[in-house]
């Protein structure tokens, strides 16, 4: 009974029906099911198997944006069960991501925000058009594994290298991995810059996010 609830709950991220996500998650804490199994064994699985399917080219970008939103739900369900219970979900790391100073590009980076905080990161979302200082403060505030930025002018992706040499200044560049994304940004603009990786895609953020705090 349980297992079919989980398998349930997988399949319903990997279909794209959020509210059938939020609807068996209840049910699967009526039932008596550990929030972490249904965590665990339930929704991870589910996003691990949409994440598969992106990057194969038989998902496209509706199909994240739904799953992760289906998956945010079902935590926000489970956060106080967890509680409960004193059990935290253990954070896979802590990132501080926004679209650096001049750039009002809001969509890429917040789904690349919504999908690490799906894959179990905690997440700090700064917006956009972030003054280089603010970066700064938030990643010492927080003791953040990894910084995200993004720039999707060419004009912006400048402010992306004057972050990591603040970061420098600031004596904080070796406590934190920098990754960088956008339209005009490339591996080779990353290598550049000195930063510690960059990515394509949501998905590939997240994967490159989990390999850097691994």
């Amino acid at each position: 009974m349980s297992e079919d609830l989980l398998a349930r709950i997988t399949a319903s991220l990997v279909e794209g029906e959020p509210d059938e996500t939020t609807a068996l998650t209840r049910q699967a804490i009526d039932a008596g099911l550990e929030p972490m199994a249904i965590v665990n064994q339930g929704l991870v699985p589910g996003m691990d198997i949409v994440g598969e399917k992106f990057q194969v080219g038989e998902y496209f970008l509706p199909h994240l944006i739904i799953a992760a939103n289906g998956m945010q739900q079902a935590m926000a369900m489970l956060e106080p069960e967890l509680k409960a219970r004193q059990q935290a979900v253990q954070a896979t790391g802590t990132v501080v991501i926004g679209s650096v100073a001049g750039d009002i590009h809001e969509i890429g980076k917040s789904l690349v925000a919504t999908m690490l905080s799906a894959s179990g990161f905690q997440v700090y979302d700064l917006g956009v058009d972030v003054p280089t200082e603010d970066f700064i403060t938030k990643v010492r505030e927080t003791g953040a594994d990894l910084l995200g930025l993004s720039a999707l002018l060419t004009t912006t992706m400048i402010v992306q290298r004057q972050v990591i040499e603040a970061l420098r200044e600031a004596g904080i560049r070796e406590q934190v991995k920098v990754i960088i994304g956008g339209a005009p940004v490339s591996q080779e603009w990353a290598d550049t810059i000195g930063a510690d990786g960059y990515a394509e895609d949501a998905v590939g953020a997240v994967e490159l996010a989990r390999r850097l705090v691994a």
